[in-house]
């Protein structure tokens, strides 16, 4: 993405990868020099692309946990 600076300062896991390699990932980035929050998106296998995806403070990731927590699956 043009314009847009990004460190990965820690891979936590991968969620899922795509008959083309790309995979699904949860990491802790850091965007435009800002304080790294934890993100999950689709990645190339060389960190060179990625696709739409969503970050979250700690607090929202807990609250997220929380949720995710209270439903029957």
């Amino acid at each position: 993405m043009a314009g847009i600076d990004f460190e990965i300062m820690e891979h936590i896991g991968d969620l899922s990868e795509g008959k083309s390699g790309w995979k699904k990932e949860l990491n802790i980035v850091s965007w435009n020099g800002n304080d790294p929050k934890f993100d999950i998106r689709d990645w190339s296998p060389d960190h060179s692309k990625m696709g739409k995806g969503l970050t979250f403070s700690a607090d929202d990731l807990k609250a997220l946990k929380d949720v995710l927590n209270a439903m029957d699956l």
